[in-house]
């Protein structure tokens, strides 16, 4: 039993101080009490536009734009309302979903600055709003792909390699005990 607390603790103090093993890789964070950072990837390309009664911001994603419309006062969602964009001089009437509108583009939008002006009736209340919509020329690529090390991976490799040790030594002395006790009862 003495050997099997002495490869245990071996096992232990091998995974925790190989090369890389417990160290962080390009592109992690040192310190993991920080906040969590935002999901990976680019932005999609959004505006917003502002009144003293409404507050809209839209997310394009291809040719669908999303509408987000809430009331100024007290940031609640307003459902049931009738938006009409204007985006570059051509007209496009909302579809409204549950809490958020879509406008559906006849085609994606090409690069640049696009002024949006936009008319929104809810019940008695009809409001303009203006806003810009920036389409960078070269959209952002995302970040570089997750990678790691090979230290990472050979400290994982080694520890794997020192736990199958482990259970095959452990179920070879199992094996051993019940033959023993097998041939004891004979």
């Amino acid at each position: 039993m003495k050997l099997l607390s002495t490869l245990a603790v071996l096992l232990i103090s091998l995974a925790t101080t190989w090369p890389g093993a417990a160290q962080a890789g390009p592109g992690h964070d040192h310190d993991h009490g920080a906040a969590a950072s935002a999901p990976g990837g680019p932005a999609l390309p959004r505006f917003a536009a502002v009144s003293e009664a409404f507050e809209l911001v839209g997310v394009l994603d291809g040719k669908l734009i999303t509408l987000y419309l809430d009331r100024a006062a007290d940031n609640t969602p307003v459902t049931g309302a009738k938006i009409e964009l204007e985006i570059a001089g051509t007209k496009f009437k909302a579809e409204a979903h549950d809490d958020t509108y879509d406008v559906l583009l006849p085609e994606v939008p090409k690069p640049g600055v696009l002024p949006i002006t936009a008319t929104v009736t809810a019940g008695a209340e009809m409001d303009l709003l203006a806003g810009e919509l920036e389409l960078p020329e070269d959209a952002p690529a995302g970040e570089a792909a997750h990678s790691h090390a090979w230290t990472e991976y050979a400290g994982w490799a080694a520890a794997a390699l020192a736990a199958l040790a482990v259970l095959v030594f452990l179920g070879r002395r199992v094996a051993a005990r019940r033959q023993g006790q097998a041939g004891a009862a004979a």
